[in-house]
């Protein structure tokens, strides 16, 4: 039997198992990507495991609990229900076909590509590759990742002497790889997860087959592209639009401050063309895990190539400025009332970087209280989807939540992350002084509101 023969058999194969749901599913990190994808497998049917080294998180499932505010305790129940589990053992790779990896890209303290939970991943899942599995990852990187760190790390780890599948014919014992970039928007309630489409692309044809018949039985669009790193560059571009478009209305907004014009007038008035205008919203500062690390992704990968992305890079330079300009705000606020930043006790509102979620990636709020505290001032928060803040990454807080019962105390009261549980106007009513960042006391007049 020729090997082109063996590999047709073999994707019919994986393709029936995918079909008739019996395909076994892993999806490596169960963060706010993993965790979602792993839920809408086994909603439909797919006997599903999740992988994480962080054993809370692989507690807390087995408990029938959530660590993510948006996905309620009873979904993880009902997917308990449903056979899913989690784990932290790697051997049982073994018993899977398809792994799916979710794991953080974050940047170094040097704003360059931290690949490590890529590349320990990779050498976590090698000695337990066999013949036939399919690994896709989807953590946003730069173009090249996927066949130039993750399948060199699966090559050589593997206990098998497994290659991965190259080519229209691949010959001997392989095992597949495909690049497919996640697209989670936390806090969209308007677009149904299964609706976003979703963009493949495969080390060789069948690898690219296989893994849009995975993604295309729980996704109502797939959408090929020729190579890993398309797929890569494509997941970069949606992102770096954003991040160039953002920048570009943050500027803007210095500009209409110091014009004395309303910049979220004029947005909405421009987003009144029914063509070749999309509106943008500026703010206190990039959050997330994408918009402020992807663009230095591939800002740091073109110097290989000997190339200035000059766009990227001033955009970055504009984001990364503006909670230095909220500082300035808020002490130009403070001068207007005869006080000083130094000493005064100040009041942040909301610290996920987004409204209405539960989520502290790269959020602006954090470097706004680490430099209010650096100049002196006295800062507390409140954020009622986080009782308390400990330490991360980049940040070393530990507070709690202050309540909302005396805002008279503060000298000023700064809107950072526009929730909706809010009461702006009795929070404006209440407060001496409020900068806000947001647009969130739209049509409340009154002279206390300084925007910012």
């Amino acid at each position: 039997m020729s090997s082109r023969t063996v590999t047709a058999t073999a994707i019919s194969e994986f393709k029936s198992k995918i079909e008739q749901r019996q395909a076994r599913v892993a999806v490596i990190g169960l963060g706010y990507v993993g965790l979602p994808l792993a839920l809408l497998y086994t909603e439909q049917k797919f006997p599903v495991t999740g992988f994480d080294i962080d054993e809370r998180k692989v507690s807390t499932i087995a408990k029938g609990g959530s660590y993510i505010f948006r996905i309620p305790a009873t979904e993880i129940q009902e997917a308990r229900a449903h056979g899913f589990e989690a784990t932290s053992d790697y051997s049982r790779l073994t018993e899977m076909d398809a792994i799916i990896i979710c794991v953080p890209t974050p940047l170094n303290e040097y704003h360059e590509p931290d690949l490590s939970y890529i590349t320990d991943t990779a050498k976590s899942i090698a000695p337990h590759l066999r013949a036939g599995h399919l690994v896709i990852l989807e953590s946003t990187t730069y173009p090249g990742t996927t066949e130039e760190v993750l399948v060199p790390i699966l090559e050589k780890g593997n206990r098998k002497n497994l290659k991965a599948a190259r080519g229209e014919s691949p010959e001997g014992d392989h095992f597949y790889v495909a690049f497919s970039p996640e697209r989670e928007d936390p806090g969209n309630q308007t677009v149904a997860r299964r609706d976003i489409p979703k963009v493949v692309g495969g080390l060789n044809p069948q690898a690219s087959e296989l893994s849009a018949a995975l993604y295309g039985s729980i996704f109502n669009r797939v959408v090929p592209v020729s190579s890993p790193a398309a797929a890569e560059m494509t997941k970069l571009l949606e992102n770096i639009y954003r991040c160039v478009n953002i920048a570009l209305v943050n500027e803007l907004k210095l500009l209409s401050l110091r014009m004395g014009l309303d910049i979220w007038e004029v947005i909405e008035a421009a987003s009144t063309k029914p063509f070749g205008f999309h509106p943008f919203y500026p703010g206190p500062g990039l959050g997330g895990h994408c918009i402020p690390v992807d663009p230095f992704y591939l800002s740091w990968k073109a110097k290989e190539w000997d190339f200035r992305t000059r766009f990227i890079e001033l955009a970055g330079e504009i984001n990364t400025n503006m909670p230095y300009h909220v500082i300035d705000s808020v002490a130009k606020a403070l001068n207007s009332k005869k006080k000083a930043l130094n000493g005064s006790k100040i009041l942040v509102l909301g610290l996920a970087y987004k409204k209405d979620i539960d989520d502290l990636r790269e959020s602006p709020s954090l470097t706004i209280i680490e430099l209010l505290q650096d100049a002196g001032a006295e800062v507390s928060y409140n954020d009622p989807y986080f009782p308390t803040v400990g330490k991360g990454r980049k940040y070393d807080l530990q507070m709690k939540c202050a309540p909302l019962d005396n805002l008279g105390q503060y000298d000023c009261t700064l809107i950072v992350t526009d929730h909706s549980d809010y009461d702006y106007e009795k929070i404006v009513a209440e407060s001496q002084l409020v900068v806000d960042t947001r647009n969130a006391t739209k049509g409340i007049h009154s002279s206390k509101i300084v925007p910012c």
